[in-house]
């Protein structure tokens, strides 16, 4: 073989090697295809996502269970996608921020565009998924108010209510209390606008890994509470100090 056709030969194999290399990245790039890998168990990430303070960016909420590790984040090009098709996600490595001093994290996002986003972990050896979470921070973003009424009536068992503000179709409501250092205490989940610290009757969801302390009439609290809809996207967040 003489050295021009060498030369176009070895242009070829190179060619080819690029252009195999560059579908594999592409194809490893969506959800589909990192599920094809795994041992999958679908639904088991709670999470969700709200408005962040800066405008046009996102706050992609999910609760790390003890143990978990590999934090991965899949999203859709835009909403006009079946939700549940996971080849139309794929993974990018955006910023992951505590919450609760760790309790809670999420990646901070700045989507353009609407789009519908998944979060993984993986979990003795199996890659957990949660439910697709709609970003709505265009049509519907988070209303940051106040709407918390708080009961301190009952000793150091203070009773928290609240109402919607302007939407109307949460499904379910996150509540957590927080210490005077933002550390967790207890987290807990409702379909009623109504929890007390800390009575379980109407918890629904309860994130709490160990029984939390009496509080303490000496000291200042905090309070959290997100009203989330049905496709996990948080219509109003309420932040605020309290004392029992």
């Amino acid at each position: 073989m003489d050295l021009s056709k060498l030369n176009y030969f070895l242009l070829f194999l190179i060619l080819i090697t690029c252009g195999c290399s560059k579908d594999k990245l592409t194809n490893l790039s969506t959800l589909q295809a990192v599920l094809d890998e795994e041992t999958v168990v679908i639904d088991n990430v709670i999470a969700c996502a709200a408005s962040a303070d800066k405008a046009h960016t996102v706050n992609v909420f999910f609760y790390p269970r003890e143990g978990a590790t590999n934090f991965r984040y899949f999203e859709t090009e835009s909403i006009n996608v079946d939700k549940n098709n996971f080849e139309s996600y794929t993974e990018k490595t955006p910023e992951i921020l505590d919450v609760f001093n760790g309790k809670i994290k999420r990646f901070l996002v700045n989507p353009i565009q609407e789009k519908w986003v998944i979060v993984s972990f993986v979990e003795d050896g199996k890659m957990h998924i949660c439910n697709p979470i709609y970003l709505k921070h265009i049509s519907k973003p988070t209303e940051k108010i106040n709407t918390l009424t708080i009961d301190n009536s009952t000793s150091t068992m203070p009773i928290f209510s609240w109402k919607d503000g302007m939407y109307t179709d949460s499904a379910i409501y996150f509540q957590v209390v927080t210490d005077n250092e933002n550390n967790f205490l207890s987290g807990t989940y409702t379909y009623d606008k109504m929890f007390r610290y800390y009575k379980l009757d109407n918890v629904v969801l309860n994130i709490t890994t160990k029984q939390p302390p009496t509080l303490n009439k000496s000291l200042t609290y905090g309070f959290t509470l997100m009203a989330v809809s049905q496709d996990n996207w948080v219509n109003l967040l309420t932040e605020t100090s309290f004392s029992p």
